[in-house]
């Protein structure tokens, strides 16, 4: 098996398997664009789960989309990809299913990262990227330890971060091995002002206008886990604090899993005096959670997959970390210029980043950021971004 990349003959026919995760599914844009630089006339499809197909739409690196469902057998998958006749295949995600979709797909040049047996259904394996120390998960016991020692134990030993440590540096790497050029450009997503003005207008929401409200967007959701959660009340706090200085109106965002949540910030922030919000979790499409995200001045967001999409659309944000790493996640990449303004929230304690999706202890890591804090940051994303 060679990692020769394909240069001599550029393939017509190219598949990209994308991950799962709406987060991660931006933060591979970067890669793709680079893969789009390095075989232009090649037919880039992305195979992707059904929940993310119309993240594509309109992307200048992707053709087509093919798309699996949850409950689809590999066989199935695999007899679909067979019929497209793709002549190279790569591998996002690290499991052994999408080497074994590749692998059963019968197609003839197979690259992605050589982890355990999936090696051998790559005829490209690709060495993993080198490790950066402490960045893993704690177990409960160890954070407990770094408390004990006090304020000047860290869970990150002094230059763990290494350049090149976020994680579109993972994807990049990937498409390094068929000749891309690995230096990063910014997430990238597009949405069309036609699909921002369609989606405000089916949600009864001003579309524009000199005189329309400035519209702030906040997602209190995490589907990770309550580790990465600033609290419900706070976020209530915060966005009442932005309201009582600045005329605009909240849209509180998420996912169908989210709808609770959303109405209990939406209930909060409207008991206040002169409170305006409006809940949107679980009543917009991906497509239509993109072009909202598209109107708002800012995005006041936990790390999450919303947090990623704004970025990536050009969209302030204003994101809140605890558990997680902004050098591993953020919603900017270290030296490169982005699409937006991202301001980055988060209080050192020693136990972070602990990586973990229920906290052991207090949330100390969240806590410790104030509604005070946090409604500044909005503001002054707000008033750098009145033009919008």
């Amino acid at each position: 098996m060679s990692n020769t990349p394909p240069a001599a003959n550029p393939p017509r026919r190219l598949l990209v398997r994308g991950v799962n995760w709406l987060g991660d599914a931006v933060l591979s844009t970067p890669a793709l664009l680079r893969l789009r630089e390095r075989f232009p006339a090649a037919r880039i499809s992305v195979l992707a789960p059904a929940k993310l197909a119309d993240l594509w739409r309109h992307h200048p690196a992707v053709d087509a989309v093919m798309t699996f469902q949850p409950d689809d057998t590999l066989l199935r998958t695999a007899r679909r990809l067979r019929r497209e006749t793709f002549e190279v295949a790569l591998a996002f995600p690290n499991s052994i299913r999408s080497a074994l979709e590749l692998w059963l797909a019968r197609i003839p040049e197979r690259y992605g990262t050589a982890l355990g047996a999936r090696r051998f259904l790559l005829t490209h394996p690709i060495p993993p990227r080198p490790a950066h120390g402490g960045m893993r998960k704690r177990t409960p016991a160890e954070i407990r330890r770094l408390l004990a020692a006090g304020p000047g134990a860290t869970a990150v030993p002094e230059g763990a971060a290494l350049a090149g440590a976020h994680h579109v540096h993972q994807y990049l790497h990937l498409v390094a091995a068929l000749g891309a050029d690995p230096q990063p450009v910014a997430p990238r997503l597009e949405v069309t002002p036609e699909e921002v003005a369609a989606a405000l207008g089916r949600l009864g929401l001003d579309s524009g206008g000199s005189a329309a409200i400035p519209l702030l967007g906040l997602n209190p959701g995490a589907e990770y886990g309550p580790a990465k959660r600033w609290p419900a009340s706070r976020f209530v706090a915060a966005a009442v604090a932005v309201q009582q200085r600045e005329r605009c109106r909240w849209l509180v965002l998420g996912g169908a899993a989210d709808r609770d949540l959303a109405e209990q910030v939406t209930a909060g922030i409207r008991a206040s005096a002169g409170g305006d919000a409006v809940a949107l979790a679980g009543r917009t499409s991906l497509r239509e959670l993109m072009a909202v995200v598209r109107a708002c001045r800012v995005l006041l967001t936990n790390d999450t997959g919303p947090m990623h999409v704004a970025a990536a659309l050009g969209t302030p944000v204003v994101a809140l970390f605890g558990s997680t790493s902004p050098e591993l996640t953020g919603p900017s990449v270290p030296g490169v210029v982005s699409r937006s303004c991202s301001m980055v929230l988060r209080e050192p304690v020693p136990c972070a980043p602990c990586f973990l999706r229920q906290c052991p202890v207090d949330l100390d890591c969240l806590m410790r950021l104030s509604p005070e804090t946090v409604a500044e940051a909005v503001l002054v994303a707000c008033r750098g971004n009145g033009s919008r």
